[in-house]
């Protein structure tokens, strides 16, 4: 077997793979005679079909399967060993490639396009300036999300009076003329929350009643007609709803209060860690400091969406083999079309050439994403989820094993390398570049992604 390469210019190629009668015949002929012994042919007891016969009915179709087996398999060695920087896969060539013929032939020849892909070098300087936005963390920011800690992390106690935030819980008994009606609803540990009381007129029967007491309203009235809230409080079918009118009694039997945490070290130690923050001013910082954190992944996303046009322009003219490249297109796909391929091809090039800088960065500067560095940023993915529910000391064990769990999802994974190799890129970038820096608003920094 012989593979050759002719460079029809700096961006595409013709490989060349001549097969001879040697390159094949052993296994085209152990193939054949195993197929023998499998074969069913009517006349003949199983594995004592004539090889004559076997070669007749089925020498072309094993000889065809191991030709292409041995063009592809040495196709892609010959790339692999030679190093070549290919765009999409070879595709058959249309000029060049002669007839084949499985019936006449005993050597063969295939020819293959290729498309190079460019080698670039990009030189950046102090002298090139990124925008590089960031969310600047506002005294009121910073204690709205220390109010949410103060209540995620509260107590529920157990009160005398019934304020408008309390939970109440009780017996409801549906009245007729002020008392129980016979065969009417009744629902024990029925739970009610006056804050959520939209008619004031009802909310306030509630308000400063004592446990123990009972309070008559009227719940269509207090939830005005919302027919699935009614239905929900009694307990009853979302069509039956709008037809019970009456008055209930709510006999008080338990009323709980939240109260937020105090700014104590069993607050601090609760969502940082046990002795991580000692005092208010350190957890004040802490909490800041976690906040920016949460915004920089978009930070470094819009830095890198930024840097696009700079890091392309510094590329200057790429080269590439047009016609290859929608051939290829057309063929990746099966659902394109020649008028699709020309409408896209614009932006699949625009996308390709920042896909060849990051890759050339990443090579030229030894930049690369190991095992440790996914298993890292998968461990910071899961730390961010569990913190935009409040939990920021979570061990370090359950981090890892839930990292490892989303790892074992194909697309998940995927996704984290590819992130992974973009933080890398955005940390170098931001050495070799001056930044400037703008802080904005929250409101401001999401304008920037819509």
């Amino acid at each position: 077997m012989n593979i050759s390469l002719k460079n029809n210019s700096a961006a595409s190629g013709i490989l060349k793979v001549e097969i001879v009668k040697d390159d094949y015949a052993a296994p085209v002929e152990k193939n054949l005679r195993n197929f023998r012994q499998k074969a069913n042919i009517p006349g003949f007891r199983r594995g004592m079909v004539p090889l004559g016969m076997v070669k007749k009915l089925y020498g072309k179709q094993v000889l065809a399967e191991e030709v292409n087996k041995l063009v592809s398999e040495n196709l892609v060695k010959y790339i692999r060993e030679n190093q070549l920087n290919i765009l999409g896969e070879p595709l058959p060539n249309e000029t060049e490639q002669k007839e084949v013929n499985f019936d006449t032939q005993e050597d063969f020849e295939f020819c293959f396009d290729i498309a190079f892909a460019p080698e670039i070098k990009i030189e950046l300087g102090k002298s090139d300036t990124l925008p590089f936005y960031q969310v600047a963390i506002t005294d009121e920011m910073l204690e709205k999300q220390i109010e949410n800690y103060r209540k995620n992390f509260g107590s529920y106690d157990n009160v005398e009076e019934v304020e408008d935030e309390d939970l109440l819980k009780g017996t409801v008994t549906e009245l007729e003329n002020g008392t129980p009606k016979e065969g009417g609803i009744v629902v024990e540990d029925a739970v009610l929350m006056p804050h959520y009381i939209k008619n004031e007129e009802e909310k306030a029967k509630f308000i400063g009643a004592k446990l123990n007491s009972t309070v008559v309203f009227n719940p269509q009235k207090a939830y005005e007609g919302e027919a699935a809230e009614i239905a929900s409080f009694l307990k009853v079918d979302k069509e039956t709803a709008p037809d019970i009118t009456s008055d209930f009694s709510f006999e008080i039997k338990e009323i709980t209060r939240h109260k937020e945490a105090e700014l104590t070290p069993e607050l601090f130690d609760k969502v940082f860690g046990e002795g991580i923050v000692k005092t208010e001013e350190e957890f004040r910082t802490k909490v800041k400091e976690a906040l920016q954190e949460q915004f920089l992944p978009q930070s470094d996303y819009k830095f890198l969406t930024d840097s696009r046009n700079l890091l392309v322009e510094k590329t200057g003219d790429i080269a590439f083999d047009d016609a290859f490249l929608k051939r290829w297109l057309l063929t990746a796909n099966e659902n394109t079309t020649p008028e699709t391929v020309e409408e896209d091809y614009p932006k699949v090039l625009e996308d390709l050439k920042f896909h060849l800088v990051k890759e050339a960065i990443l090579k030229n500067n030894n930049l690369t994403v190991e095992d440790a560095d996914i298993k890292a940023f998968a461990i910071k993915v899961a730390k961010a989820q569990f913190a935009q529910y409040g939990m920021l000391s979570v061990p370090e064990e359950v981090l890892a094993n839930y990292a490892k769990d989303m790892l074992k999802n194909k697309e998940t994974s995927r996704n984290i390398v590819d992130r992974a190799i973009e933080e890398k890129l955005a940390s170098w970038l931001k050495e070799q570049v001056t930044l400037d820096i703008k802080e904005l608003s929250a409101e401001e920094f999401a304008k920037l992604f819509n």
